[in-house]
């Protein structure tokens, strides 16, 4: 798969459209995968800001330390 040829041919085809319908569902797929990816980014640079308090307030662990805690969920 190509990638240029097929948006090339995605672009070719949408500019042969005249369904209104069709292309409200076009933009509202391509608005949906936008505020995804926003949404996963926010999520991802929250999880990053947490870690990072969390190593400043020193609520870390070190190696052995996280070894025993996960030998604790086993038993």
């Amino acid at each position: 798969m190509d990638l240029q040829t097929d948006l090339a041919w995605i672009q070719k085809e949408l500019q042969e459209v005249k369904d209104l319908n069709f292309i409200a569902a076009i933009k509202s797929m391509l608005k949906y995968r936008k505020e995804a990816l926003l949404s996963s980014q926010a999520t991802e640079t929250a999880l990053i800001n947490e870690a990072e308090a969390d190593i400043k307030e020193g609520r870390i662990y070190s190696i052995g330390e996280a070894h025993k805690v996960i030998d604790d969920w086993k038993l």
